[in-house]
């Protein structure tokens, strides 16, 4: 009965140094990894308010156009041009002007300059998810829910940059 109680001991230590061994390893990767998530731009109040008491206009559309993303090939969207929405006095930046464009799907941001433009930030709305495309003459970001998608193109090939929103 000694000799089983040994046994039961050395096996409870050696089992509680393995996983405490283990744990240890674990906890000390998944610190390494942790990040904070990307933050959005803050809206002022003056901003906020104007979005809220604003009518969102009707596009039209302008044309038919295919964007072939790097990835997978898209369905043919219906593209419309929009005017921003941005607040009334849009913030000026060492390379343009920040400009943000609501949709049905969420929300882009762009840093349109004379020659080319940067993403700033892309937020899905509630239910909706988000992909992004990016090359050196143009940025298209994706929104999607279920058959339903938004899409938020940026291009500046053949002039300054210019921003369509199309629905498909």
């Amino acid at each position: 009965m000694r000799r089983g109680l040994v046994h039961v001991l050395a096996w409870t230590l050696a089992t509680g140094a393995a996983v405490t061994l283990s744990w240890w390893g674990v906890h000390t990767v998944m610190t390494g990894t942790a990040y904070d998530p990307p933050r959005a731009l803050p809206i002022t109040a003056a901003e906020a308010t104007t979005q809220e008491s604003k009518p969102l206009a009707s596009p039209t559309p302008t044309r038919t156009g295919r964007v072939a993303p790097s990835k997978s090939p898209a369905p043919t969207p219906r593209a419309t041009s929009a005017p921003p929405t941005p607040s009334k006095s849009p913030s000026p930046t060492a390379s343009g002007q920040v400009r943000s464009y609501d949709t049905d799907g969420g929300r882009a941001v762009f840093d349109l300059g004379e020659k080319s433009a940067t993403l700033v930030s892309a937020t899905p709305g509630t239910g909706w998810s988000m992909q992004v495309w990016k090359t050196e003459s143009w940025i298209r970001v994706e929104f999607s829910s279920g058959a339903d998608r938004v899409s938020v193109f940026c291009t500046w090939h053949d002039g300054p940059p210019r921003v369509e929103i199309g629905t498909y």
